[in-house]
């Protein structure tokens, strides 16, 4: 018989592992909390003329679509099928897709939801999506976003608060980061500048993949799309300009002069830059002229933060995008976030070893079972600890005690209490600290102010 397996690029977690990934959900989700956001979902699965189109060639390529109900191929197109048009035949035979991010549905939630919506809305969402990406490390099909954003509101203020979200959750996750910043509307002037405004989405894909595949081949690769020699050469010492935040965005000002659109980009960094001067900011932020991020919703603002301590890529990133709930029918309503990646910062925290060790929502106390009488002699206590918050349980079966205190030791749980005959008697239990290899006799009555002393 075959074993049972799990499709590659998609994972199972241990308890062990579901409290290290809580952690980081708890982290995000309690500073999200802090900043006034509220929580919504939405389905794992949403109508392809959701997805298609939102996120460019390469990534309607890594949309999962789900087989119609029924008898699919009642409705399919066997030209396409005869001519091998892999798409055009899928796209026949799915009306659906698995979500690819949870940016594209929250922007059709709002469209569906805007009388029910008081603007500006401020929703986060901690959910799975699904890429049909070629797994390695750090990368997965299925995997956690972790997502903020406000939408209707057009304020830098917003910005400033998604980046003190990012230096608050990370400052709390004990990582330190690069906060890097960059404007899709300075994109577009170096676009402009070299009069090929039309090849904004295939200069920012391939700019975006300057940290994958190096600079030599994002040249070769913006001379595929159409730059000739000059255009690279124009762009390139712009995207490479050095120096302090303000001593780039000065420069940028003299080299785009000429693109109005570029100058209102370099305006929104300069005001960002200024009201970030005004709260305090761990972690360190950096004008990076190189970030694209290939999205092609973003409009303003982008924001990529990388680990210091880790190589494994963006571990959080977003942007605002002005026109994205237009595309569902509701005109002039700006938006702006910023999505975590839980599964690449487990990866970094375990990498580095910050997982911290005294996790209080683990099991903390085990009662053992000598008998039904002893078990009834427990009980009453073991309640009194549960409703004290204190995670507790008492094992099932009256077996040898070894193999009790074998099971407290494989799943890590510190204190164990004994109660057998000679305890009931006198009205005790026997508390044994796992850890140190100690134990001491408490009064029943007193289990709750002893146990931990």
């Amino acid at each position: 018989m075959q074993k049972p397996s799990i499709p590659k690029g998609t994972r199972d977690f241990s308890p062990a592992e579901m409290q290290k990934r809580d952690y980081i959900f708890n982290t995000i989700r309690n500073v999200f909390k802090l900043y006034g956001f509220q929580s919504i979902e939405t389905p794992a699965m949403e109508t392809l003329n959701t997805l298609l189109g939102k996120y460019g060639d390469e990534g309607d390529k890594l949309l999962f679509k789900i087989l119609n109900s029924g008898d699919f191929l009642k409705k399919a197109d066997n030209e396409a099928y005869s001519n091998i048009d892999s798409p055009k035949f899928a796209n026949s035979v799915s009306e659906k897709g698995l979500r690819y991010d949870l940016t594209v549905p929250f922007a059709r939630y709002v469209v569906q939801n805007r009388n029910n919506i008081t603007f500006p809305f401020k929703r986060y969402q901690i959910q799975p999506v699904w890429r049909a990406d070629r797994p390695q490390k750090g990368r997965f099909r299925e995997f956690y976003q972790c997502d903020a954003d406000v939408i209707g509101s057009n304020s830098l203020l917003n910005e400033l608060e998604l980046i003190q979200i990012i230096d608050g959750v990370f400052d709390k996750l004990n990582l330190n980061i690069d906060i890097k910043l960059n404007n899709r509307k300075i994109l577009s002037g170096i676009a402009e500048i070299i009069g090929k405004p039309e090849l904004l989405i295939p200069i920012t894909v391939a700019i975006d993949k300057l940290d994958k595949i190096g600079e030599e081949k994002v040249m070769q690769e913006l001379s595929d799309k159409g730059l000739n020699n000059k255009d690279i050469e124009t762009i390139r010492p712009v995207l490479f300009l050095k120096g302090k935040n303000e001593e780039i965005l000065k420069s940028l000002r003299d080299v785009l002069a000429k693109s109005e659109i570029a100058l209102s980009g370099i305006e929104e960094m300069e005001e960002i830059f200024a009201l970030i001067s005004n709260v305090s900011v761990k972690a360190k932020i950096s004008l990076d002229l190189t970030l694209a991020r290939g999205l092609n919703y973003y409009t303003g603002t982008i924001i990529e933060v990388q680990s210091l301590e880790a190589n494994i890529g963006s571990i959080c990133g977003g942007g605002r995008y002005d026109d994205l709930t237009g595309i569902f029918g509701l005109k002039d309503v700006s938006g702006v976030g910023i999505s975590f990646g839980a599964d690449r910062i487990y990866e970094v925290i375990k990498e580095l070893n910050k997982f911290p060790t005294d996790n209080t929502e683990s099991l903390a106390i085990m009662f053992t079972n000598f008998g039904k009488q002893e078990a009834k002699y427990c009980l009453p206590y073991l309640n009194q600890l549960r409703h004290s918050n204190i995670p507790a349980m008492i094992f099932p079966d009256s077996i040898k005690i070894s193999k009790q205190l074998d099971y407290a030791n494989k799943n890590n749980i510190p204190f164990v209490i004994l109660a057998g005959e000679s305890e009931m008697q006198n009205q005790t239990f026997t508390v044994k600290n796992m850890i140190e290899g100690t134990q001491k006799s408490v009064l029943a009555n007193d289990l709750l102010t002893n146990l931990y002393k």
